[in-house]
Parts: structure tokens; sequence; C-alpha cells
């Protein structure tokens, strides 16, 4: 039983305990808790630094170079003291084993030999706020308390690497076009080893590459098409490693209309050629309307030539909507087509998704739809939740540019969405993050990339995330897919838009100017807060009444103010939310990650060298075990209703996994896809399949986002 553990056992023993049952059938939750403790006992604290006053240790980390001095110089000394005696003054303890380690793990500052802590938890915590917030001491502190208490966690490139002389990047991950001509070509290969050395994964659009056997200057079966690209790609993120410390991440897209597309999903299969194998980038289908109405037809689909459509339509195959020119492009006897069967198309889907859980899936006109920004979405990211419009650039023979387009960066955080909502004031809280998220973006420039750094200046789009919803409704006794579940998480989510639009607003009054193109944005013309003053978003259902009861929600009245101001002042960030799969950053935040049910109740992970490790879900208890249904047994339709609950609010994406058990069939794959296209999904992210649990295996994640 749990009263018979012995409190001196070895960490990782008392947490392997968590996977055996006590005597009354119980899980052993304090063995988990006594783990963390046992873990500072009996390894961090005497494997830390030890300084006799704050003065000595910032002195000794600015010296040796471990801290920034100018992230420390704009703030007094006397200030300093205040804000790292108001962060240990909150007594922050890990509540899970998993969540220490993964912070003293992957996190914190070590001596260079890697063998000593030169930070604890709080220590990281200020320099994030110190970097983040310029100096201004009101604001800093802020931060410091949002991140402290778990109601705001940056994404792992901001809080591992803000404040540190040595660092990478802040940024996620990035998102890039690449055109039909060598220069562009080149130019993206080099992009994504700039990008990747510097610690981001990389996607990039593929769409508009001619296809195999395609001419070349007017000579016939001269293309090799994108397989080639695809494979010196996965040879650049394979090299650009970070020292050896992970592997590159990258991603392409295609659109499911090019004539290379089944060429394209063969590459992952499990008994491929290894001259077309692809191991370790990640696939996305960009997926139009006219698709699924074909293949609800029966009908055969048309993949069409890009290097015709550019020629025909003077642009450039991917900002050409397919199903609106479908019809035209099947008679255009001057583009290049070739047909299969659309139902065929879906069913070869659903088997490589079956056997890879690759490919990720973006529904073209549904994104395109619900975007609020002009211009057209036409690729997204490592994890499928960043949506943003970009701008094709030209080179010049010597790979200079013609034109500078722009390109994407994806700058995030998330919000523990129980922390929020024990918050003391929920609206302060969404301002705080997205003014921490902006930091991010106006500390970033990335000279190597000019794309990538016109995109950001010009954008300043922003990512908020958010993490933790099964942990919360399961601690309110609310079943995850549940009406009261659903309805909540499209409460929540309105709310958080207001209050994130809000706070856009007010930076924009601030700083007396918007992202670029916000005259031609449905914010501009008003009509993108029509859904928010005809009707107010709020709870029905007495147990979602009962959870917002203290948090004042925003009214179509206050809706209404809102688009004045945004009408007369604008908005600084021309994107605001986006939900990634969190992974480490919900460790150490004891939350569920991003808004998806949990996998099991105990995950497994493997760590490294000590191997096995396993983390309870956030507020489990023996007494509340029912509300904690795993995803495998949920079900992907009270998923893809979760989810669009949620979309509905979120102008750009979410990492949508769907759970299915061990006797699923590619016809369950393509109902559920059906049904999230039907419901107004954005984007499909992994397919799973119940054995992956099963075997205990750690499924790996989105490299940038879900650290």
């Amino acid at each position: 039983m749990v009263d018979t553990i012995k409190p001196d056992l070895d960490y990782h023993a008392l947490n392997a305990m968590l996977n055996l049952y006590d005597s009354e059938g119980r899980i052993r939750f304090d063995a988990d808790r006594m783990a963390a403790r046992q873990y500072f006992l009996q390894h961090v604290n005497q494997n830390t630094v030890f300084f006799h006053s704050l003065d000595e240790k910032l002195n000794y980390l600015v010296d040796e170079d471990y801290y920034e001095p100018q992230v420390l110089e704009q703030y007094s000394r006397d200030f300093l003291h205040r804000i790292w005696a108001a962060a240990f003054a909150r007594k922050f303890r890990f509540p899970t084993f998993l969540g220490a380690f993964k912070y003293y793990t992957s996190y914190t500052l070590k001596t260079r030999d890697g063998q000593r802590y030169l930070e604890r938890y709080e220590d990281r915590v200020v320099m994030v706020a110190l970097a983040l917030a310029h100096g201004d001491e009101d604001l800093a502190m802020r931060f410091m308390e949002d991140i402290l208490s778990g109601r705001f966690q940056p994404a792992t490139p901001t809080f591992l690497n803000a404040g540190k002389k040595s660092r990478g990047e802040l940024i996620s991950c990035f998102l890039l076009r690449v055109e039909d001509n060598m220069e562009s070509i080149g130019r993206a290969i080099n992009s994504s080893l700039q990008l990747s050395k510097r610690g981001g994964g990389v996607a990039l659009m593929l769409t508009n590459i001619r296809e195999s056997g395609a001419p070349i200057k007017g000579i016939e079966n001269q293309s090799s098409g994108i397989i080639p690209v695809m494979k010196l790609l996965e040879d650049s993120f394979s090299y650009a490693n970070q020292l050896g410390a992970r592997q590159g991440a990258g991603a392409v897209y295609l659109n499911a209309h090019h004539p290379d597309i089944l060429r394209f999903l063969d590459t992952k299969r499990e008994n491929a050629d290894e001259k077309i194998r692809i191991k370790t980038l990640s696939l996305g289908v960009v997926i139009p309307d006219i698709t699924f109405e074909l293949a609800k037809k029966d009908e055969e689909m048309y993949l069409f030539s890009p290097h015709d459509v550019e020629r025909v339509y003077g642009q450039p195959f991917s900002d050409i909507s397919v199903t609106e020119k479908y019809a035209e492009m099947v008679d255009d006897k001057r583009i290049r087509k070739h047909k299969i069967n659309a139902r065929a198309f879906f069913q070869t889907l659903a088997e490589i998704q079956f056997e890879s859980g690759y490919p990720y899936i973006m529904f073209e006109d549904t994104v395109n739809r619900a975007n609020p920004v002009h211009g057209r979405i036409t690729m997204s990211n490592l994890c499928s939740e960043i949506l943003q419009v970009n701008e094709a650039s030209r080179f010049n023979d010597d790979l200079s540019y013609a034109h500078l387009g722009t390109d994407i960066s994806c700058n995030l955080g998330s919000l523990n969405i129980a922390a929020t909502m024990d918050g003391p004031d929920f609206g302060a809280t969404i301002e705080t993050a997205i003014r921490a998220l902006t930091a991010v973006s106006e500390m970033s420039a990335i000279d190597s990339v000019p794309s990538i750094r016109r995109g950001n200046d010009e954008a300043h789009a922003v990512g908020l995330g958010q993490m933790n919803l099964h942990g919360f409704l399961a601690r309110e006794h609310i079943h995850y897919g549940s009406p009261e579940g659903i309805e909540f998480t499209s409460v929540y989510f309105a709310a958080v838009a207001y209050h994130a639009i809000r706070a856009s607003n007010l930076l924009a009054q601030e700083k007396g100017r918007s992202f670029r193109g916000f005259d031609k944005s449905t914010y501009a013309d008003g009509s993108f807060f029509d859904k928010y003053t005809r009707h107010d978003w709020h709870p029905k259902l007495p147990d979602v009444v009962r959870v917002f009861e203290g948090i004042t929600l925003p009214t179509r009245e206050d809706w209404a103010a809102l688009r004045e101001m945004v009408m007369k002042h604008g908005l600084y960030n021309r994107n605001l939310q986006a939900v990634p799969p969190t992974g480490s950053i919900s460790y150490i935040n004891n939350s569920t990650s991003s808004i998806h049910p949990i996998a099991s109740k105990i995950e497994i992970r493997k760590e490294g060298k000590i191997g096995r490790v396993y983390y309870p879900a956030a507020f489990m208890s023996n007494e509340n075990l029912e509300y904690y249904r795993d995803a495998y047994e949920i079900g992907p339709e009270a998923i893809i209703d979760t989810y669009a609950a949620a979309t509905e609010h979120v102008d750009q994406g979410m990492s949508l996994t769907l759970f299915f058990p061990a006797d699923a069939t590619t016809r369950d794959i393509n109902r559920a896809q059906i049904y999230a296209w039907k419901k107004g999904i954005k984007t499909i992210y992994y397919v799973r399949l119940r054995q992956d649990a099963l075997e205990g295996t750690e499924v790996q994640g989105c490299v940038s986002c879900t650290l």
C-alpha cells in the first residue's frame, strides 16, 4: 500500500511504482510525488552550483559568458533582487518526477561540461521574463508571475534560450515556399540548413515544382519531379543536427492534384524502394473540397501539371484555387493532366496513414474560407497548426533576390487552461501571453533567410496555444467530448479570441502601427466580428456555467466595442492563435498535452539513459479515474467535435491527432477524414493506432512544437 512506501528509495524506483498497483488495486500517486522530492535530494541538490548571494551568482554567470549581460543591464540591481525574491517566495515545487526530470535534463543552464546545474527553475523563469520584457519592470514581473504560476508557458525555444549568451533562436518553426526553378530550390535547401542549424523545424511547400517527366526548356521528359528534392532536403536536415543534439526536423507539403502525389505518398510505404523511401522527413497533403466531391460521386480526379498551370494562369499552381478552377483546367487543352480514381486516392491516403501515421492533411478550402487575412494559405508547418499567408520570392541567376517575398516563422507559447481559469484575472493572463509572444517576434531577426525576416517584421504573427483541456475537464468532473466538454471548449476559446484581439489592438495603439495588409483583412472592414456581435458565446449547461463562475465573459456589446477599436486603430499581430501538440512543456507545467485527450492514464516515456519514466495525467486521482478515458476509448468523432468547437475561434490551426483502436481499418480512417472535413476541421496531424500505446513505444512527435 502507499503508506508502506519507503521514501528513501531511488527516485527512479519510486517513479516506476506508478506502473504497479497497491494491494487494493489503487494507483500509487504518492510514490511519484516522493520520486520528485527524492530526485532533488539524491541528484539535483548535490549537482547544483551553490552561490552565497544573487549578486555573486549573476556576476559569475555574466563574467563566464553564460548570461547575456544586456538582458540584466536593462534593469536596476534593486529590481533584480526584488524579482528574484518574489520568484523564490512562491516556493515552486514540481508535482511530478517527469516534470522535474524534463526541466533539469532539457532546459536548465548547465556548466559547459554538462555535469552541474547553474539554474533552479525560478532562475530560468526570471531570465525569460527579463529578456522578454525589454527593461519594463512591471511587465517583467507579470511575465514571471504568469510563467511561474503555470498560467503561461513559452515554447521550448524561448524557454530554453532566452537570456543565455550562447543560444539558439527563440522561434519554434519555419515555413518556406519553393517555386518551380533551380534558383528557388537551391535557396530553399540553403535556407533549410540555416534554419535547422539554429534549432527550428522547417516545412516546405513543393506544390509548384513540376512533375516527373515534365519538359524543361521545351525538351520532353526532363524533370525528375519532387522526389529528388525531398531526398536533398532529408539529407540537409540530417546534416544540420545542432552539433548532434538532435536530428534536424523537416516536413514537405504537396497538393493532392499534383501529378506526383502517388509517388509522394509511396515514399512512406514500409516496403518502398530505398531509392525513393523517405525515412525522417514528414509529409503533408493539401486537399481541396473538389477532391472530396469527386470521391463522393465516385469520379476520376485530374492531376494538373504545375508548369502548365503557371504558364496558363500567370501564377504558381499553389496560388490557384483548384476547387474554383477545376472544371476550367480540365477543359483547357494547354494544361497537361492525367487522372486517377478519387476514391482510390483516399484509400491510398488511409493505407499510408495506417502504416506510418503520415501524411498530415490540410483542408485547403476550409482553411482559406476561415482566413481573416488577405492572401492565400497554401501549406502548414511541421505540426500542422500554423496557417499563414506567404508571398513568393524571385531570384536572379546569382541567387540574389529579384523580389524579396515573405516566408513564415512561428512564435509559440501556450496557456494552461486549468491555471488560467483559476487565475486572478482571465483577460490579463491572455494579454500578458500575447505581449510575451510579441516580444519573441520583435527579438527575432534571422538575416540568413531574408524572406523569413521580412515576413516576421511585417506580420509579427504569433501563435497562442492551449494545453491541459482534458486535465481541467476531468478535475471539474466533466467528460471529454461530452456536450458539457464541447460547450466549455467553445466558450473558452471565444473568450480567448476576444482578449487576444484586444491585446493586439492595444499593442497597435501603443506602437502606432498595424501589421502589413491589415486594411485588406476582415478585421479592418469589421466582418470578422459578425458572429460575435449577433449572439453571446456564453455557457448554458449547468456544469459549464459553474466552471465559469467568477470569470467575466465578453458580451455582444463588448465585441461590438472591440470591433470599433480594431477598425479604428488596427491590430499589431497578423495572426494570434495556433494550438500546437505540446510535449515537454506540458510535463514541466503538469498539464495534459494540448487540447486532445490523454493517450493513457499513466504515460510511459523513454528518456535517454534513464529508460522508462512514468507520468500520471494532471489532476488524476484514484477517485476520479472515470473522467480519464483515453483517446482510443473516446474515439475520433468526439475528438473532432471538440476540436471543431475550438477551431471556430482560432485564426490559425490546431494539431489534431486522430486515435483509433487496434482493430481499426482504412475505412475507419476514411470515415474520420470525411467527418473532420464536414465539421470544419482545418488540419489533421498524425493518425495513431492503439498498438502504439500497447507496445509502450514513444511516438515521435513534432520536434519543434512538442518540446
